[in-house]
């Protein structure tokens, strides 16, 4: 067998194989961002009627006094930068960077001071290696759905970073979940509360507190602004599994193109092989003649 078509056939079956590992890769990514995308989907609603009255409240001058609402000249800023822990998901992590770079030449410009918390390892590696960027948290290995210890850790980190006045402002670089095919990267202003730009509704502004708005805002705003940081948290896997998945998808794609390709050409080669020896054997029968 002539060597060419020998290495054709062995690139045809690393390819094959290669294939069936992205195939696989694609399925696992797609059940997981199933999964991913329910849990996202189930805790939106609540988020979202969370942000609506910290934004009315704010607006009202309700939380006036109240730590998490201090509004301050920033001079300082928290980022939490939250990407993932593996690769093989096309631009997700790309997305992430090119942005966090952008927020942290806005604060060189404006001489404000940043710190960086990062959630997932390609966060942790990026940030880690640049110059005169504080790192001072480094979250890793994350459940789909966290929550208790793990997300209290960093809230708490967040909280009392904002209360001790070392930094005037905590923004959450994540990707947002819009659908499968769609997906952006986002910035969204953690605290001082009640400052995301959400579009207030009627009954929100019709609404009554029992007993009272301050002893309902100290109750819960905590729970509401932990709640806004656990939605950008499920939003950013969901993303990154759909990314995964669509990246899968386009390898495996990718490496049926080329499977054919080689097949072709190992026919081309073959055809080639026996048009040459039957040329060989009709010379050979006109040569004995």
């Amino acid at each position: 067998m002539p060597t060419s078509i020998r290495s054709l056939r062995s690139r045809i079956r690393s390819v094959s194989s290669t294939k069936q590992i992205t195939r696989a890769m694609q399925m696992v990514a797609a059940s997981k961002m199933r999964r991913a995308e329910e849990a996202d989907t189930a805790s939106a609603p609540y988020v979202e009627s969370a942000s609506e009255i910290l934004t009315y409240l704010a607006s009202q001058g309700a939380t006036e006094g109240h730590p998490l609402f201090a509004k301050r000249p920033v001079k300082s800023r928290l980022i939490i930068l939250v990407a993932s822990d593996k690769g093989l998901a096309g631009a997700y992590n790309n997305n992430l960077m090119k942005r966090y770079l952008e927020e942290l030449k806005k604060d060189d410009t404006n001489k404000i001071k940043n710190s960086t918390i990062t959630i997932g390892r390609r966060a942790a590696q990026f940030a880690t290696r640049l110059k005169d960027t504080a790192v001072i948290a480094v979250y890793q290995d994350l459940p789909d759905r966290p929550a208790g210890n793990e997300l209290r850790a960093i809230l708490d980190t967040a909280v009392a970073k904002f209360n001790s006045g070392e930094v005037d402002d905590v923004d959450v670089i994540y990707t947002a979940f819009n659908s499968t095919i769609s997906q952006e990267v986002r910035l969204i202003h953690l605290l001082p509360a009640g400052f995301t730009e959400t579009p207030v509704s009627e009954e929100v502004r019709e609404a009554e507190y029992e007993p009272n708005i301050q002893d309902v805002l100290n109750s819960v705003v905590y729970r509401i602004v932990g709640a806004q940081l656990f939605q950008a948290l499920l939003d950013a896997r969901a993303s990154e599994y759909a990314m995964r998945m669509m990246a899968m998808k386009n390898a495996t794609d990718n490496a049926d193109g080329l499977v054919d390709d080689l097949t072709l050409e190992m026919n081309k080669a073959r055809q080639g092989a026996i048009t040459q020896e039957l040329a060989e054997i009709s010379g050979g029968v006109e040569a004995m003649k």
